[in-house]
């Protein structure tokens, strides 16, 4: 059974093809808002990973398990914005992500989720960076490019 507040620690999946186009979807509940694949824990223990797989799946219909799916290391704490705080417990204004990439061959049928997502676009990591208003998601598409050796390219 699900807790009754959403839990502050979630994941962000950079789901990207080897000549760095990078997938971005638009959030349903907040038009013009895009991202990378993002969502919360489910329970307290749940493994990262599991969260990652878990949600790639739910948003975008893409089975982590056909891919590789890879664990960056990296975790970001970042301010919840006040519209979405109502979700969390009383006095919750912090969540801990932690940053996933995946990697696909080429750019992959997409099937959205319509209750969280209007639309998607593969974008060039260049635009794709910019595209997005969350500091987070901007800094690990960022990291994508150097990762890959694209550096400034």
């Amino acid at each position: 059974m699900s807790p009754p507040f959403k839990i502050p620690r979630s994941v962000l999946v950079v789901i990207y093809t080897a000549d760095l186009l990078v997938l971005m979807l638009e959030r349903a509940g907040w038009p013009g808002f895009w991202q990378s694949v993002t969502g919360s824990i489910d329970y307290d223990n749940e493994p990262l990973a599991d969260t990652a797989a878990r949600e790639v799946l739910e948003e975008t219909g893409i089975d982590v398990r056909n891919y590789r799916l890879e664990d960056w290391g990296i975790e970001n704490s970042f301010e919840i914005f006040m519209k979405h705080r109502s979700r969390y417990a009383e006095g919750v204004t912090h969540n801990r992500e932690h940053i996933f990439g995946l990697e696909l061959p080429g750019m992959v049928p997409v099937r959205l989720e319509p209750t969280e997502h209007l639309r998607y676009e593969w974008l060039p990591w260049k635009e794709a960076s910019a595209r997005t208003p969350s500091w987070t998601n901007r800094d690990a598409i960022l990291l994508l490019a150097t990762r890959l050796g694209a550096g400034a390219a």
